[in-house]
């Protein structure tokens, strides 16, 4: 099922207007997460919302936004007071000016989203749009509010449609000069570089995101799938750490031998799952990790006769196999 709409309005570039709808570019959905729960009874904690001196419950209705002024000092700020104060870019992204992608520091970015004509009119106008800032070779900048806040978002065409990403203020954005100001000026001799440069290229490829692999990820399913099936779990060995590098020449020379010795059954094994990638068949999204853990008892005949014992009888293998609430949270 697509995902809802993070904001519904219109895109107006001067008098050109079309309704449009934001959605979000990324998910963590499929990750694997937890809840907390009680040792002693397996149940789930459930958080509640106290006031802080006295300790009693609070409702929802009683709840009020307060800006801290000092220690025990607060401004309450009312719904209504923050309504009156909404702009004109609550409902429209105004497209302000067209700047050069090259133009935008990476430390402004925040997160992309996909922005898509709403409904079956405006897609001329939306076209317009789009395939002028794809003309120009720019990125347009406009304003947009999310959950009551205005934001900068950056638009961008992506094949038949637009990319936008939100933007940091200047005020979100640290200097450098207070982290590497005390960075060390070191003089580097050509042959030091070029041993560099020879490992770089070396390790050096295409893009191809596809081949990523998140190594957490899969072994907190494997460690989840080992405990589902009573496998025993053993402690891993702690990881050689590299030491203080003495010479770095000597570390440069050690690092391109390595390379040489690592390099061609790591390079057949890269081309061996870029075949593999290639040779799947392509799905509608793209499935996270979660697909492998293994089946939860209770969620069908098919996954409870997998699990059943063999020597089972027909009759229990056909029955679903009802998991304790406990193994339903852990999946």
């Amino acid at each position: 099922m697509a995902p809802r709409a993070n904001w519904k309005g219109f895109l107006r570039l001067s008098l050109v207007t079309c309704p449009v709808a934001l959605y979000p570019a990324t998910s963590d959905t499929e990750k694997v997460s937890f809840n907390q729960i009680n040792r002693k009874t397996g149940h789930r904690i459930k958080y509640l919302k106290v006031d802080a001196e006295t300790g009693d419950e609070v409702t929802s209705e009683d709840i009020v936004k307060g800006y801290k002024v000092d220690t025990d000092t607060y401004i309450e700020v009312t719904k209504d007071e923050l309504d009156d104060i909404a702009l004109d870019s609550t409902h429209t992204i105004e497209i302000d000016e067209f700047v050069p992608k090259a133009d935008i520091d990476n430390r402004y970015l925040i997160r992309p989203y996909y922005l898509v004509p709403d409904g079956k009119v405006g897609h001329d106008a939306y076209a317009v749009i789009r395939e002028t800032i794809r003309s120009m070779d720019k990125v347009a900048i406009g304003r947009v509010v999310l959950t009551n806040r205005e934001h900068i978002i950056a638009l961008e065409p992506l094949e038949s449609g637009l990319m936008g990403t939100l933007l940091r203020y200047p005020y979100e954005v640290r200097s450098e000069q207070e982290y590497f100001d005390d960075i060390q000026d070191v003089k580097l001799t050509k042959d030091m570089l070029d041993l560099a440069k020879h490992i770089v290229e070396k390790k050096s490829g295409a893009f191809e995101p596809e081949l990523f692999e998140d190594h957490y990820e899969t072994a907190l399913i494997d460690l989840i799938n080992k405990k589902r099936s009573g496998a025993p779990i053993t402690a891993k060995a702690a990881p050689k750490t590299g030491g203080n590098v003495i010479n770095l020449m000597d570390a440069l020379k050690k690092s391109i031998a390595s390379e040489k010795d690592a390099g061609p059954a790591a390079k057949v094994a890269k081309e061996a799952v870029k075949e593999t990638v290639k040779g799947k068949k392509p799905k509608k999204r793209i499935e996270g990790q979660r697909e492998m853990l293994l089946p939860i008892a209770g969620k069908g005949k098919d996954a409870a006769a997998k699990q059943a014992p063999k020597e089972a009888s027909k009759k229990a293998a056909d029955k679903p196999v009802r998991a304790p609430a406990r193994a339903k949270k852990a999946g």
